[in-house]
């Protein structure tokens, strides 16, 4: 069981290390999405066009994503907080988003496939 121990946290910092995050006053668990498209939207950025705010709509299929009559997608908002140096964080095939889902509480570290990123 100690090996299984000793993995699990191994291997969760090479995650943070690939993605340049450094977990501060906070602990977020990550949460795998690498199955859904997904996009961000009513982004915005600062100076150093860092994202500031916004949200990730994720889905099963491009057509649920799009469909935003139907409603059958996610959002949830950029998870923004003085601890984190940014929100957002970008490698040539993973995108990690800092969110809040706004139900019970849940704050998580989604990690997204690049090649289902849609271009709004």
């Amino acid at each position: 069981m100690k090996d299984l121990i000793d993995k699990y946290f191994a291997l969760e910092e090479e995650v943070w290390k690939a993605f340049s995050y450094v977990e501060n006053w906070r602990s977020i668990p990550m949460d795998d999405k690498r199955e859904y498209v997904w996009s961000l939207v009513n982004e915005l950025y600062d100076k150093d066009n860092v994202v500031q705010s916004g949200m990730v709509r994720y889905a099963n299929t491009l057509e649920d994503f799009a469909d935003e009559e139907k409603g059958n997608y996610y959002e949830n908002e950029i998870y923004t907080q003085r601890f984190l140096s940014k929100y957002v964080y970008r490698t040539e095939d993973y995108t990690m988003i800092c969110v809040d889902t706004h139900a019970d509480g849940n704050k998580f570290l989604q990690i997204f496939d690049n090649s289902k990123e849609v271009q709004l």
